[in-house]
């Protein structure tokens, strides 16, 4: 070990609180280091030989350390090129960085903040601007209205997506898309790659991002709607698509409060809390306390893996996961069975009507085709599932741990 120095990948350093948050920007990979752990894998990313290193340590902190433990974790973290020979990748320019700083300039949020006041204001004079699940049936063809709310929403969530990215890009993070299907929904999501290398107080706004593009979507869609309403309070078509489309937003602003999803929401109250993995830790915490109780404690997690605060705020994070499950309950009674009611009340009146029109023809494809999405979802989710097995036969990669230069 003698004179031999350490090739590290480009990292970055964040202090907050007693520990510094360390990563690359690359890989999204992170650790929380108590502040002598970071001062020393400083020293070491700037060359300093590995014996060097530990003398240096002792005497800056009036205790030894094991220099080989501690490059251990460093290589079980990612952060030691494997060929040290291999110069570091220099950084890219990351793309659209001023498109996301004019998406939240001062002018931008004006514009916001404009559009949503004239959307409450025009809600306030016209009662039947408010969300409400019947605006859905906007045609008598539920077909049609099958297909303008599915691919109707398209364009919107990679507008919410779209906004997530922007607020990355406006920071030089490398943030991008990705699909992926939860339980038994297709969602989209962006990777926010490198967001722990910024300071706290910058990463609200990629978080919230997304809902922000849907309060203003809300707002547009509204007052399109407002502009061609009816002296007699009806809409002509356009006005009703707008109407239907802007029930799903608001559904969708109302998802991102079920927490225990780990929702844009979820973030940004587990960065308030200063968490890092809050809800893998409250699901730890409370399955150790069955396994306590069952009295096996061969079954218990080691808490240790999660810093102090997770294991600290994870103990009281159960009654914000029970809130995740009434607002599921929320949307379930009033959006959710309203909808499915009113549709299938339409479906059995096309199918059962005894007459092989247009109104028959229209409902039958309409229910196969929630039929093949239903059976699609499921084939999915079961894909994911296996995939989930069989990964838990390798080692759980680390993204974010606690970690001490001391540790034996």
């Amino acid at each position: 070990m003698s004179g031999s120095t350490l090739a590290v990948y480009e990292l970055s350093f964040v202090p907050e609180g007693d520990g510094v948050v360390v990563g690359r920007l690359d890989t999204g990979t992170y650790a929380v280091f108590p502040a002598d752990g970071a001062e020393l894998l400083r020293q070491l990313s700037e060359g300093l030989p590995l014996d060097e290193a530990a003398e240096w340590y002792e005497r800056t902190f009036d205790e030894p350390v094991d220099v080989e433990d501690f490059v251990a974790t460093l290589n079980d973290l990612g952060f030691v090129r494997e060929d040290a020979a291999e110069p570091a990748e220099p950084a890219t320019e990351v793309r659209f960085r001023r498109l996301g700083r004019a998406a939240f300039s001062p002018v931008a949020w004006l514009c916001y903040l404009a559009v949503v006041a004239g959307w409450l204001v025009a809600v306030a004079q016209h009662g039947e601007l408010r969300p409400a699940p019947s605006q859905i049936f906007f045609v008598k063809s539920l077909l049609a209205v099958q297909l303008v709310i599915t691919f109707g929403q398209i364009p919107l969530l990679l507008a919410h997506e779209g906004f997530h990215i922007l607020a990355g890009r406006r920071l030089g993070l490398p943030t991008k898309l990705r699909l992926s299907n939860r339980l038994t929904y297709i969602v989209a999501e962006t990777q926010t790659n490198g967001l722990m290398s910024v300071q706290r107080r910058k990463r609200y706004l990629p978080f919230l991002a997304g809902m922000v593009c849907d309060a203003v979507v809300l707002g547009v869609l509204g007052l399109i709607a407002a502009a061609g309403r009816h002296a007699d309070g009806s809409f002509p078509l356009t006005g009703r698509v707008c109407l239907a489309l802007a029930f799903t937003v608001v559904m969708r602003i109302a998802w991102q409060f079920q927490l225990y999803l780990r929702t844009d929401l979820y973030y940004v109250f587990a960065t308030a809390l200063r968490c890092y993995d809050l809800h893998e830790a409250a699901k730890a915490l409370l399955k150790n306390r069955v396994w306590r109780l069952l009295r096996r404690p061969e079954r218990q997690t080691d808490e240790e893996q999660w810093t102090e605060q997770d294991r600290r705020v994870g103990t009281f994070y159960g009654p914000f996961i029970l809130l995740g499950f009434c607002v599921l309950a929320t949307i379930t009674v009033f959006a959710s069975i309203p909808v499915t009611v009113s549709y299938f009340r339409i479906a059995v009146e096309g199918i059962g009507s005894g007459h092989v029109d247009p109104h028959f023809w229209d409902s039958l494809l309409s229910l196969g085709m929630n039929v093949a999405q239903v059976v699609a979802l499921i084939v999915l989710s079961r894909r994911k599932r296996r995939a989930s097995y069989g990964a838990a036969s390798a080692p759980p990669s680390r993204s974010l741990s606690t970690t001490s230069p001391s540790e034996g």
